[in-house]
């Protein structure tokens, strides 16, 4: 079994509020749930107007394929959503018996 997990740190240069941050990341995270079959979550600077971080992690059992997907879900982040990305790590993991 291959786990996959990356967090994607981002910036919303145009957020004056928690209130319009919160809209933009539900969005996001619904948007990267349903489109890709992952788990996504916002995962910290909860109280941060114009600074967000969301959490995505997948199960597999090839590294290639979670890491293809992966990088789908980071240039889908970079191209449809309205935030600009400052930092991204993926981590992969192999889990033996």
């Amino acid at each position: 079994m291959v786990v996959a997990v990356a967090r994607i740190k981002f910036h919303l240069p145009e957020n004056h509020s928690l209130k319009g941050k919160r809209k933009v990341v539900k969005s996001m995270v619904n948007q990267v749930r349903n489109r890709y079959n992952v788990a996504c979550s916002e995962v910290s600077f909860h109280d941060v107007w114009q600074t967000g971080e969301i959490g995505v992690c997948t199960v597999g059992n090839s590294e290639p394929t979670l890491s293809s997907v992966m990088e789908r879900i980071l240039s889908f982040v970079e191209t449809s959503c309205p935030v600009d990305v400052v930092d991204s790590r993926l981590e992969i993991i192999h889990m033996g018996k």
